[in-house]
């Protein structure tokens, strides 16, 4: 019996119990890219809710890509948001400088609700 033989362009090796099985491989995934903790966040819902599109994207080889999109898209969704609230509510440098409790406490406010608003819209959908 031949040790290795190709068949529809898939290789087959031969195991120790006799049968072949198909020498399957990964594609490389080169993306240098940080994924960071939206991109995580994002790796454990597709893993719980998504298993199908998770697997898709391992098996393409896509996956470090995709999660380091999603963590890109979201700081650039927070940064946006944050600024957009920060002009309704009128918080401004004054403000930190006058009364800097007040406005540490409208920036918590801020972030937290725009950390709500980014997972919603970007990360578990």
């Amino acid at each position: 019996m031949k040790e290795r033989f190709i068949e529809n362009n898939i290789e087959y090796i031969l195991a120790e119990d006799g049968i072949y099985y198909p020498n399957l491989q990964l594609p490389e995934d080169n993306e240098t890219r940080p994924v960071g903790l939206y991109g995580s966040l994002r790796k454990t819902y597709l893993k719980e809710y998504h298993p199908v599109l998770y697997m898709d994207l391992i098996l393409s080889g896509t996956l470090t890509k995709h999660l380091a999109d999603i963590n890109e898209d979201a700081h650039d969704r927070m940064d946006f948001i944050v600024k957009q609230m920060t002009e309704q509510q009128g918080i401004t440098e004054q403000l930190k400088s006058s009364n800097w409790l007040k406005w540490l406490q409208a920036m918590n406010n801020i972030q937290a609700s725009t950390r709500e608003i980014v997972l919603s819209e970007i990360v578990y959908v």
